[in-house]
């Protein structure tokens, strides 16, 4: 008697998007459904849109994110950020968010913002905080009213440029038993190095708290050994130039310098994002993208999208963009998976209880459906006996 296993093969969009995911670099205000934007705008009387129908809309963000001009890139931020300035805008994006997410099957989210970027109307860092935690809540409860199971945690993100860092830290951990799970800082890396906000990771490493740093994206080797080295980082906010301390030879062979061992050794959380990389030049292609290397390598990389709005992404579209660059199967999206929920802020019991309970089970149920593909075939196959 023999048996069979299910071939490897790529999973298709639909068994993609089934698949439990996880999220962990995510922005807010870079999220939003273009009818939001539009909406918000109306309501709140901002004339600056570059278009008022979503479709075209959403054609203009994805077209200046995908320009190559940085100035172009951050414009669009400027639009998102300027129509969330409201305690009820502030609910419906976050509920919004909330609810895309879990319709594109991701079961844990931490989702990024910063609070100093919308109070021009008036609402405090607290009230910021209480009014997104709020639209988070009411999108779990209302996926989970539709069949679906989300749960998300907001990381707060002090801007690297500005003189906040330690304020807003003050406010991730003031708030860290209601629905904030981390810290972050987040921004232009060149000129504005890590190291200047060191009050504030001290502080949150007294407090037992976690923060991540987005570092390795714009900037090189210097910004990651900062994050790690100087400011204690748990996670690396994309890290892609890791790559720059890893040397393939001409026979196929792979040598690590210190960092690039380091970041292995030590397990240290890559929060990768493809498409985002490519738009801001990080990496030339999918093809090419250090994620394919740094996978075979096992380093601790996880799939993101960082701006969804802006590279017309989802964590869906991610991963089926590198199935098809690298030709990555259900078993290489549980590993990235995995890798992302033992890498999430929340405590380990939750983490492990959502890998067995959750993750794993529902892996098992997408890779077991090609036997049963198998056996509706055999059986409309076999003639019937008289």
């Amino acid at each position: 008697m023999t048996s069979q296993t299910a071939p490897p093969a790529i999973p298709g969009p639909d068994q993609v998007r089934r698949a439990p995911k996880v999220l962990l670099h995510d922005h807010l205000d870079g999220g939003l459904r273009p009818a939001t934007v539009v909406d918000l705008a109306r309501e709140c009387g901002y004339a600056r849109l570059p278009a008022t129908d979503p479709d075209e809309l959403a054609r203009w963000f994805r077209e200046a994110a995908d320009s190559g001009s940085l100035e172009r890139y951050l414009e669009t931020f400027s639009h998102t950020v300027a129509v969330m300035q409201t305690r009820q805008a502030l609910v419906r994006v976050a509920r919004e968010c909330a609810l895309d997410l879990a319709a594109d099957g991701v079961v844990y989210a931490e989702v990024r913002y910063a609070p100093e970027q919308h109070l021009e109307g008036g609402l405090s860092l607290e009230e910021v905080v209480e009014a997104v935690d709020q639209g988070f809540r009411e999108g779990e409860r209302l996926a989970r009213a539709e069949g679906r199971r989300i749960r998300i945690g907001a990381l707060l993100t002090a801007m690297r440029h500005a003189a906040r860092a330690l304020e807003i830290a003050e406010l991730a951990n003031a708030y860290r038993d209601a629905g904030v799970v981390g810290f972050d800082i987040a921004g232009a890396e060149a000129g504005h190095p890590p190291t200047r906000h060191l009050d504030a990771f001290e502080y949150l490493k007294r407090e037992n708290n976690h923060f991540t740093i987005h570092a390795g994206e714009a900037f090189g080797l210097p910004s990651i050994w900062q994050a790690l080295q100087w400011c204690g980082a748990d996670r690396l906010g994309h890290g892609v130039r890791i790559i720059d301390d890893i040397r393939v030879r001409e026979d196929g062979t792979v040598e690590l310098g210190r960092l690039a061992s380091y970041v292995r050794d030590k397990r240290v959380p890559l929060e990768m994002c493809p498409t985002s990389n490519l738009q801001t030049g990080a990496a030339p292609s999918y093809a090419e993208h250090p994620i394919g290397l740094l996978r075979r390598l096992h380093f601790r990389v996880t799939v993101n999208t960082d701006n969804r709005l802006m590279s017309h992404t989802t964590l869906s579209r991610e991963f089926q963009h590198l199935a098809g660059a690298f030709g990555y199967t259900l078993d290489d999206m549980q590993w990235f998976t995995v890798n992302a929920m033992k890498s999430a802020f929340i405590p380990f019991d939750e983490r492990l209880a959502m890998i067995n309970d959750v993750i794993k089970p529902g892996y098992a149920a997408l890779k077991s459906e090609w036997l049963f593909r198998q056996t509706t075939v055999t059986s409309t196959s076999v003639a019937p006996e008289d």
